[in-house]
């Protein structure tokens, strides 16, 4: 159970839901999870300063979907 649309997919999609990069996290992919946290983190705090809040805000929604949709597509594998 390991493909696309597997029950470890739909558990780390609803994890970046909540907070993004924990879904890639699940799937022990380390360096997904460190720069959806970071890139999507840094865009919403940029959005809180309302003065770039309408560039910040939507690139950090676009990312926020992009982690959610990347750990529910995610095939596994071995990776060398």
């Amino acid at each position: 159970m390991a493909g696309q649309g597997s029950g470890g997919n739909v558990i780390a999609a609803i994890c970046n839901f909540f907070i993004p990069g924990l879904g890639h996290l699940v799937q022990g992919r380390i360096l997904g999870a460190l720069f959806y946290f970071i890139t999507v983190g840094v865009c919403y705090a940029l959005a809180a300063t309302v003065v770039l809040a309408i560039v910040f805000w939507p690139l950090g929604a676009i990312l926020h979907l992009i982690s959610i949709i990347s750990a529910a597509r995610f095939k596994g594998g071995v990776t060398a």
